[in-house]
């Protein structure tokens, strides 16, 4: 019976509920819609506050997220500005001492200069004279080049001279002056050894730095000397030389340096 009755207390409910708008009068009607429509206000406000602390929300998540990767680069960039303030220093301490530099320049390029006038002079006297030349355009060209210039220049003399202390050549050339003058094949082993050999193979020598002479080659030695002047001139294959050296290695190699 409970249960039957039930069904038809609602149905009564809705029933008042549709019919009283319907009876009631034009100033209750209003204010029903003007209650809706405030309703409908309240809810759209309740609505665009959910949105916008929903954007605040995720403008804050970004936020948080840019902070975590400020951070990490921070960290990883603060090592590398410490080490471009410690080139920066460098470069300011050697910029004071610019001044100093460049007025000892000048001096500095005159010293080297003269001890390689002196380098070739004491040296052995293979092509003395054309070395003796390059080292006379440093001193004449002073005026002409500029100061960037002139240090190129004496750094490849300088590279040029070290150079023959590595390196194995041979040249044909004339030995003695005036009537003793006489045409010879010439090698050079680095700055240990300088020979010569006549064309016909008859006469050789090599040079001995400590008596500053030429001393003869027997026949064993000269057939050695023609051997090396054929692997100069790449007519022949690499191999050990038996020949007396003109200078201690301990010199040479010291000159090199």
């Amino acid at each position: 019976m409970r249960t039957l009755r039930q069904p038809c207390f609602w149905w009564a409910f809705i029933w008042l509920g549709l019919v009283v708008p319907a009876f009631a009068g034009p100033s209750l009607q209003s204010e029903m819609r003007e209650a809706q429509r405030s309703q409908a206000e309240l809810q759209a406000r309740i609505d665009a506050a959910d949105d916008e602390a929903r954007a605040m929300l995720d403008e804050l998540r970004e936020l948080e997220r840019a902070e975590r990767r400020l951070t990490r680069e921070s960290d990883e960039l603060a090592p590398r500005l410490e080490r471009q303030a410690e080139a920066l220093d460098r470069r300011e301490a050697a910029l004071d001492t610019l001044a100093d530099t460049r007025e000892a320049l000048p001096r500095l390029q005159e010293r080297l200069v003269e001890r390689l006038d002196q380098w070739v002079e004491n040296d052995m006297p293979f092509l003395r004279q054309e070395r003796q030349a390059r080292v006379a355009s440093l001193r004449s060209s002073t005026e002409a080049l500029s100061s960037a210039e002139r240090w190129e220049r004496v750094v490849e003399t300088w590279r040029a001279e070290l150079a023959y202390g590595r390196e194995m050549d041979a040249w044909r050339g004339y030995l003695g002056e005036g009537d003793s003058r006489r045409e010879v094949d010439y090698l050079r082993l680095g700055r240990v050894g300088f020979y010569y050999l006549s064309p016909d193979g008859r006469a050789g020598g090599v040079w001995q730095a400590d008596e500053d002479r030429w001393a003869p080659l027997d026949e064993a030695q000269r057939r050695e000397v023609r051997n090396g002047l054929r692997m100069a001139r790449d007519r022949r294959a690499p191999e050990l030389l038996t020949l007396p050296i003109s200078q201690p290695l301990e010199r040479a190699g010291g000159e090199d340096a």
